[in-house]
């Protein structure tokens, strides 16, 4: 074997190390991107812990004069009477009970849509759709609450209701829960529909029995950024005509002398928690501004654990999935 020049081998180094160097400077601009999106990812979560931080401070100065249960079951808040009573509950079921009709209305009829357009509709409805579900998921919520002001109070006669108010964020949510449950249903490998044709499966049935148990995780995810939109919406609320102040739950179904209807409280007037903090937060007592604290903390509360439990629930579904 009759070795190399060593002066041969020089010019192979030399352009090895030109390609390490080239290589090396193109990872810069990767590590900057990298670098920055772990310091948005580090900046929001220190946001939502200074948020949880100023709202647990504020409120316990409210919890040292009102004990928590009275806080959570009373039935009447009469902050202002001399028999003083704070039931947050009073507040809680505006935002519960509209967020509740909200996604009774929103899920079915954006799994729907979301469906016909993804699966059965022709593709120049499809191509004319998707631009305008887009433009609607971004159309200012107030927009929405003069639509539900024509719409439903007048046009309908619902008047300024929890239904009226539930049915205005289900227009809120709607392109949302749309377009979510579209992108999981394209998500879905081609490989299942073809399998489930292969098998004499019809287009309804391989959207009943594959489709869309395979695309639940993903419509989970659309139902739950709707309903963290839904539940801090105040512009298209106030908007349809929420009050500002009440003291007394809805009619309870079958409650009462006379005992009321099952769907009377559908119709029954209404306010939710963000205007009631907006309306503490605008007077000057110390009172209302730790009221509006802890009600924030509540309502922080109420919101992870939904977030939570649909979370929980989606894992739960995709680990049984098997493809």
């Amino acid at each position: 074997m009759i070795a190399a020049p060593l002066g041969s081998s020089l010019p192979a180094a030399g352009r090895i190390s030109d390609r390490l160097r080239k290589r090396a400077s193109r990872h810069v601009p990767e590590r900057i991107i990298e670098f920055l999106l772990f310091a948005a990812a580090l900046g929001s979560v220190f946001t939502t812990a200074a948020i949880v931080y100023v709202l647990v401070k504020e409120s316990w100065v409210f919890f040292q004069a009102v004990p928590l249960a009275q806080f959570l079951f009373d039935t009447q808040w009469t902050p202002l009477f001399d028999d003083a009573h704070f039931a947050i509950m009073v507040l809680l079921s505006g935002t519960i009970t509209s967020s509740a009709v909200a996604l009774l209305v929103a899920i079915p009829l954006g799994a729907v849509i979301a469906i016909y357009l993804s699966e059965f509709a022709p593709f120049a409805v499809r191509e004319v759709a998707k631009p305008f579900l887009e433009l609607l998921a971004g159309v200012p919520s107030i927009v929405y609450g003069l639509l539900a002001l024509g719409l439903f109070v007048y046009e309908f006669g619902l008047g300024q209701s929890i239904l009226s108010a539930g049915l205005t964020l289900a227009l809120l949510i709607l392109p949302v829960v749309i377009v979510a449950t579209r992108e999981a249903i394209r998500g879905i490998p081609r490989i299942i529909r073809e399998g489930a044709y292969a098998c004499g499966a019809t287009n309804w049935q391989t959207v009943r029995d594959h489709i869309l148990p395979y695309s639940t995780p993903g419509i989970l995810t659309g139902v739950i950024i709707g309903m963290a939109r839904a539940i801090g919406e105040t512009a298209p609320i106030i908007t349809i005509g929420a009050l500002t102040f009440i003291a007394f739950l809805p009619p309870a179904p079958f409650a009462g002398d006379p005992p009321a209807g099952p769907f009377d409280w559908l119709f029954a007037p209404f306010t939710v928690m963000p205007i009631q903090m907006f309306n503490w937060t605008s007077r000057p007592e110390a009172a209302f501004q730790a009221n509006a604290a802890a009600a924030g903390f509540v309502l922080v509360l109420m919101t992870l654990a939904m977030n939570a439990a649909a979370i929980w629930l989606r894992y739960r579904l995709r680990r049984d999935i098997k493809w």
